[in-house]
């Protein structure tokens, strides 16, 4: 079901005269929720890379929750379909990987909420970095620590940690915080795999990358990117 479908239905049931226009609008909000939701399932896999390399036959695949929210792979920008915490699958050419993402939690606020302020607490980690060894035709996912509470999501928070683990259960790799060091190295360090012609990653330049970058790191890591690249 299309939204303009949708939309067509709607707008002859009032061209026909139709008394009960407030039912009406309720059943549009109910059926474009359904039309955005088939839009979202059709999302089913995200491709990791740009162009139509052979290995791609062979992908793995790296499923992610809504708590998790992939920001790059392999030096290149993820770009988040429809709303961000959305569950998404993602496919990656066999061999080594570097995932870059930010685990998010919101918790409803208690008690009265002043105008204008928003009505949850929004729980995000420091951006995180894992990399592994992605084996053809495996699939891969994401475990970390299920917090009871925003209390306790804010405890896990300065050591957070999330692990790769296969399809037989077995843990690949743990993420790790992606410092802002780190970062500069990747901009500079193409990961095996990607462009040997000194362009970084497999989307745009090294400027196009340290932006991209810049964006996913925290006031404190920029800070101290800043004073190393003036030493």
């Amino acid at each position: 079901m299309s939204i303009c479908h949708v939309y067509r239905v709607f707008t002859s049931a009032l061209r026909g005269g139709h008394k009960h226009v407030s039912s009406l609008r309720a059943g549009l909000a109910v059926l474009l929720a359904m039309a955005l939701v088939g839009c979202a399932s059709g999302v089913s896999v995200v491709e990791t890379w740009e162009g139509n390399p052979q290995a791609a036959a062979s992908a793995a695949k790296l499923k992610a929750p809504g708590e998790i929210r992939v920001t790059q792979v392999n030096g290149r920008d993820m770009t988040n379909f429809l709303m961000q915490d959305l569950a998404l699958d993602y496919a990656l050419l066999p061999g080594e990987n570097q995932v870059v993402f930010v685990y998010k939690t919101i918790w409803a606020k208690t008690g009265v909420v002043s105008n204008g302020e928003s009505k949850v607490h929004v729980i995000e980690s420091q951006p995180q970095v894992v990399r592994f060894e992605a084996e053809a035709g495996n699939t891969y996912h994401f475990e970390f620590p299920k917090p009871d509470s925003r209390q306790e999501a804010e405890r896990m928070m300065p050591e957070f940690s999330a692990a790769i683990v296969s399809s037989s259960g077995q843990t690949v790799a743990s993420s790790t915080d992606w410092t802002a060091e780190e970062q500069a190295m990747a901009s500079r360090t193409p990961i095996p795999g990607s462009p040997s012609d000194g362009t970084v990653g497999s989307s745009g330049s090294a400027l196009d990358q340290l932006k991209a970058i810049w964006k996913t790191a925290s006031d404190e890591e920029k800070k101290t990117f800043l004073r190393w690249a003036f030493e």
